[in-house]
């Protein structure tokens, strides 16, 4: 349990240091909340647990294919604010979006056989 609370805890440091820093600069702030740290940190929680490279290997092959389905709503939500949408419809329309689209990938992949 306490193994459980420390990777909890330094997950969400990392997320808050994330957002602390694009309060005060809105482009440091994305660069940083761009890098793969939760796509790191599960890599390096995973290996501790298994330290199986096949499964890391098949993990990180898997997180490649989930990347492009996620990469229009970065698109959308901007796009929504800008044209006067509201905070909460704007940022649900791009999770609705990038749901939607993550399905289709799943799907996609399962008919060319690339096991995600």
């Amino acid at each position: 349990m306490a193994y459980l609370l420390f990777k909890a805890a330094i997950s969400g440091i990392l997320i808050a240091l994330a957002s602390e820093i694009a309060r005060r600069n809105a482009a440091f702030g994305a660069l940083i909340a761009s890098l793969p740290l939760i796509s790191i940190l599960g890599v390096i929680w995973l290996w501790r647990d298994t330290s199986d490279p096949a499964r890391i290997a098949d993990h990180m092959a898997a997180t490649l294919w989930y990347i492009a389905p996620s990469l229009p709503m970065f698109v959308l939500v901007p796009w929504a604010l800008r044209h006067g949408w509201a905070f909460w419809p704007a940022l649900g329309s791009g999770c609705a979006l990038t749901f939607a689209l993550y399905l289709a990938m799943v799907l996609m992949a399962r008919r060319w056989g690339i096991p995600l």
